[in-house]
């Protein structure tokens, strides 16, 4: 995520989403698959070079079969006490 023009604590949502991901056994293409969109959409997610929102969180999150309520806690758990922006 070097390349990434987001602060490190957006970095801990894109680990949980690649995590989830990878989890459920889907493969950036299946991913895509099911959201209709190109597989370069979920590299660049992926990577932190195209920032998602809250509701294309939840709509990935539910692409990928995930309970988005957990995922969400898991960032929140995995974020330092003193993240900043």
């Amino acid at each position: 995520m070097s390349r990434s023009v987001f602060s490190e604590p957006y970095g801990v949502l894109l680990r949980v989403l690649i995590d989830a991901r990878r989890g459920a056994g889907l493969r950036q293409t299946d991913l895509a698959e099911r959201l209709g969109k190109p597989q370069s959409f979920v590299s660049k997610v992926e990577r932190g070079e195209r920032r998602i929102d809250l509701v294309e969180f939840l709509i990935v999150a539910r692409a990928i079969g995930a309970d988005e309520t957990a995922l969400i806690r898991t960032v929140s758990n995995s974020l330092p006490k003193d993240a900043t922006l």
